[in-house]
């Protein structure tokens, strides 16, 4: 499925351990082509559920070159301590940062401030200009932006009726949420749309209405359905359940 420049595609498999393969694969791919244009690889990855196996299967790669070029960021996070149960870093350092020969200098977390998401928002857009060597509104070129799709359309921390979704001078938002769902701090739109690839994971008979919403009616009252990259390359990866509503990309 193409859109203008754009190209979208749609991949539909048995299950959760089929996608993880087909990712990791991407991964391999991508981070071995980037770097060996440019240097370096640079992947902006998110939490929950989803992408777990995947993280745990990125632990099995060996590859000192590819681990000692390679940079980590988060699409967001929960203004909680490192150490939290909810924190995304946690996530990620669970099952593979700290399994893999990735150096320490080349992960770059959110600077969480627990009392203030608009300080810790200031501060990692700081982190972005600074690694990326930003002026002022230029936004980042990401390798590979992993994200996934809530049930009521939000993606990163990007949620229907947010603030954070107008977003078009900052890298970076800051989202007031309850206490339950904690505060969080989000890479924004134009942020996302400028990645070279972004990859958006789904799983489960929850996400099958969703899914259909946000690919097939491209619902724009959807902050993931606003997903749409300037110029670079957008997959949709879904296991059979989460597929179940769609019409197209059957594989």
């Amino acid at each position: 499925m193409n859109t203008g420049n754009n190209q979208t595609s749609v991949h539909v498999f048995p299950g959760g351990d089929e996608m993880a393969d087909f990712m990791v694969q991407k991964w391999c791919e991508t981070a071995s082509l980037t770097i060996k244009r440019n240097g370096f690889f640079c992947a902006a990855l998110s939490g929950g559920h989803t992408p777990v196996e995947f993280y745990n299967r990125l632990a099995g790669l060996e590859d000192i070159s590819l681990w000692n070029n390679t940079h980590i960021f988060l699409a967001d996070e929960r203004c909680v301590p490192p150490d939290h149960d909810d924190s995304n870093y946690r996530l990620l350092r669970n099952t593979f940062l700290d399994r893999v020969p990735v150096p320490s200098q080349n992960i770059h977390a959110v600077p969480v401030e627990p009392s203030s998401a608009e300080v810790s928002a200031v501060r990692y857009e700081l982190v972005l200009t600074d690694f990326f060597g930003l002026s002022r509104g230029m936004p980042p070129r990401f390798d590979l932006i992993l994200l996934g799709i809530g049930e009521d359309g939000h993606t990163a921390s990007l949620f229907p009726g947010s603030e954070a979704v107008k977003e078009t001078e900052h890298l970076t938002a800051s989202v007031p949420l309850d206490k339950r769902r904690h505060d969080r701090v989000t890479l924004t739109l134009p942020v996302i749309n400028s990645a070279r690839n972004v990859a958006v994971l789904l799983s489960g008979d929850n996400k099958c209405e969703i899914a259909e919403r946000v690919i097939e009616a491209r619902d724009a009252s959807l902050p993931a359905s606003l997903v749409r990259l300037r110029d670079g390359r957008l997959i949709f990866l879904l296991d059979s359940k989460a597929a179940s509503k769609l019409s197209i990309g059957r594989k």
